[in-house]
């Protein structure tokens, strides 16, 4: 089987239901994923950091994988995050995602250890990818110190680039800094290294400095326009296109992200159980689910066919 076609445009890091027992929502996990690929979604980066994926254990991101592409869903359009504290658990993730023939996986940093040095960073996913010894296999770097406090720095990227072109394709930065995304953009653009942004707030930037895309949290509940301003980055419109998913991402962050995203999809899908988080993450209070909804409605949003 050979490598997938890389993937470009709008990723969404999939919310994770659950049911009232806590345990992962299969029915409703590939339902959504299959609503996303049909309005707007290039590709699902499932088990992100707003899936929840550090709260699921192995067997439960397996059982999950496997369940979209049993159900329909193309494993060519699904970036697994991968990452883990333990080397063997990041091989066995990995590994499987490599087999169901996924475009790639998005690796985050061993991110418990920290004020690790590069040389430990580039040995713990050097190894990984000759454990899964496949030249199939698609490394995206996964860098979001605000939540790992283990940055990827440019060196470290330079270094994996060299010694395994290719198979180490790109990056996510979910730093939250412009400046450190376009830094990536002009050391590796032009060497086949997919530079993605980790909001959508910055992807009209991204695109004219040679980025694939973003893998953006809000992709869960809007990917439509997000999907059109990467459509569109090149016309006329495209500032104002964008404008407007800045807009609508202003209204959701203002909260905590993850259980925002739940409720939004439990009121405009009229399924409450979307909003179960596992702990220890809690579920928005009443006012902010108030808050959010309203201001959504106020400004014209919608999830048509959810």
């Amino acid at each position: 089987m050979p490598a997938p076609q890389r993937i470009t445009g709008v990723l969404s890091p999939v919310v994770t239901p659950f049911k009232k027992d806590l345990s992962p929502d299969v029915d409703r996990f590939v339902r959504h994923c299959k609503w996303l690929m049909s309005h707007g979604c290039s590709g699902l980066a499932v088990f992100g950091t707003n899936s929840e994926a550090n709260s699921l254990s192995v067997e439960e991101k397996l059982e999950l994988l496997e369940a979209l592409v049993k159900g329909g869903v193309p494993a060519s359009a699904l970036m697994p995050g991968t990452g883990a504290c333990a080397l063997t658990d990041s091989v066995r993730m990995t590994s499987a995602a490599v087999r169901l023939g996924c475009a790639g996986v998005l690796m985050l940093p061993p991110f418990y250890y920290k004020g690790v040095s590069d040389e430990g960073l580039y040995r713990n996913f050097a190894e990984i990818i000759e454990r899964v010894g496949d030249d199939r296999l698609r490394l995206y770097l996964y860098h979001i110190p605000p939540v790992s406090n283990v940055p990827i720095t440019l060196a470290l990227i330079e270094r994996l680039l060299s010694k395994y072109p290719g198979i180490v394709a790109g990056v996510k930065d979910s730093s939250g800094d412009w400046s450190n995304t376009k830094a990536m953009l002009d050391a590796f653009a032009k060497n086949n290294f997919d530079v993605f942004a980790g909001s959508e707030v910055f992807l009209l930037d991204n695109m004219r400095n040679g980025g694939k895309g973003c893998i953006t949290a809000t992709g869960n509940v809007n990917p439509g326009p997000i999907d059109n301003v990467f459509r569109k980055w090149t016309t006329t419109e495209a500032d104002k296109l964008q404008a407007g998913i800045t807009a609508t991402r202003t209204i959701v962050q203002k909260v905590p992200m993850i259980p925002a995203l739940k409720a939004i999809i439990a009121h405009f899908g009229n399924d409450p159980q979307w909003k179960t988080v596992r702990p220890p993450l809690t579920g928005l209070s009443a006012a902010h689910e108030e808050q959010v909804i309203t201001e959504l409605k106020t400004a014209g949003f919608s999830m048509p066919g959810l």
